[in-house]
């Protein structure tokens, strides 16, 4: 399959947060789209923590976007010069104060959404999570540490009786995969 190609592009806005870029492109049957909307965003990593007692942990935080209360794996951005193993620990440790001495297993790396944005997620297991220390978020961060069987997760799943996210679903189905092959 034959790429589009880029004939003209422009940036509409541009923020520490993202950008929003205005490409026009040609496609491989000579189709102009002037007017192709791409939102860039910086790569994230986030991951499914589980316990020495087999509880997935979780963080509970609102959702602007989605108006409401969501249980989340933890997640963010790579700070410069981290590896993605050293943000997902960080990110994990600042947003629970949860660490783990075991190396994070990669899961897989996803394109968010090829179709309109630029962004990838790598998606880690950490085992053998313990408390260490406090909670270290951010001033614009409120979020509650749960913790759940990690097994009846999947249950809180798939009767929809939690609020979450896609990313959150995909990262525990892989995770409990590996688990299951390790028992």
């Amino acid at each position: 399959m034959e790429k589009w190609k880029t004939l003209k592009s422009e940036y509409l806005y541009q923020t520490p947060f993202g950008n929003l870029r205005k490409d026009s492109c040609r496609l491989p049957n000579g189709l102009i789209i002037d007017d192709y909307y791409v939102n860039e965003f910086a790569d994230w990593v986030n991951a499914v923590v589980v316990t020495k007692e087999q509880q997935i942990l979780l963080v509970e935080q609102y959702r602007y976007a989605g108006q409401g209360v969501y249980l989340e794996i933890p997640a963010g951005k790579i700070e410069k010069g981290e590896s993605d193993e050293e943000g997902i620990l960080r990110e994990i440790r600042e947003e629970t104060g949860y660490a783990s001495l075991e190396k994070p297993v990669l899961l897989g790396e996803f394109m968010v959404n090829p179709a309109t944005q630029t962004n990838k997620i790598k998606t880690f297991l950490v085992k053998e999570a313990y408390k260490s220390g406090d909670q270290e978020l951010d001033e614009t961060e409120d979020i509650n540490v749960k913790f759940y069987d990690f097994k009846e997760f999947g249950h809180m799943i798939q009767t929809q009786s939690i609020q979450t996210q896609l990313f959150t679903v995909s990262a525990y189905y892989m995770a409990k995969a590996i688990l299951e092959e390790e028992c």
